[in-house]
């Protein structure tokens, strides 16, 4: 039986220049997590965290490469081994960004096709049952999912023949209905070969109350163990 969040630990990575991290940390708190904040520059015992969120924003400013500075961070070592020790991880936008920067999951994420900044709704569907985050959207919305976008580098980049190798080993995640920023075979998100770090560019924390426009993003926050 599937399971949310519930009363599991939950760290929240906080970058320079990361602002949607009091969304998330406010989105695990809804859904019946414990929101803990983990600074950037600190190393920290990641096996007292039952999972690990990195938010949207723009850490250290989008220089040099979106997430390639944030991915060198102290923090990151930690991080690392919570992927090597099997620790679900989320990466949301800047935060998935990060982790394919750090290579703990393929691919990299480039300028939008068209050059702008792009902020509006999209439609995803759930391809890939890998994640350990969202186990449950495909039942829960077999129509697909309304999440929100806002970025600037969310082109989804790797090689055709990666690109399939990412599909037959059902590392993509989510696809956009209709791709809004020209990324490869449509990918919204995708996860590494054992499914426990996955990234999106959407953001499901701003996507929880029908409200907000949309309260599809419970279901990629559901969290299975």
């Amino acid at each position: 039986m599937a399971k949310s969040i519930g009363k599991s630990v939950v760290g929240v990575i906080r970058f320079p220049g990361t602002n949607c991290d009091r969304d998330v940390f406010e989105a695990v708190s809804k859904l019946g997590g414990e929101p803990r904040w983990l600074w950037h520059g600190d190393l920290f015992d990641h096996k007292e965290y039952s999972a690990l969120i990195l938010p949207g924003g723009f850490s250290y400013g989008d220089y040099l490469r979106s997430g390639a500075l944030a991915a060198r961070a102290t923090a990151m070592k930690s991080v690392r081994e919570a992927a090597v020790y099997g620790t679900p991880i989320l990466g949301i936008c800047n935060g998935f960004q990060i982790l394919c920067e750090a290579r703990l999951l393929p691919g990299a994420l480039s300028r939008n096709q068209g050059l702008r900044f792009i902020d509006e709704w999209v439609e995803l569907k759930v391809v890939g049952g890998l994640s350990r985050f969202g186990q449950n959207a495909k039942v829960q919305t077999a129509s697909g999912l309304r999440i929100p976008i806002a970025h600037a580098d969310g082109r989804y980049t790797v090689s055709v023949d990666e690109a399939n190798r990412l599909e037959d080993r059902g590392q993509v995640w989510l696809r956009y209905k209709v791709n809004p920023n020209g990324s490869v075979a449509d990918i919204a998100g995708v996860t590494n070969e054992a499914g426990n770090v996955s990234g999106l560019m959407p953001h499901p924390e701003r996507a929880l109350e029908t409200w907000m426009g949309s309260s599809d993003g419970r279901a990629l926050l559901d969290l299975w163990s």
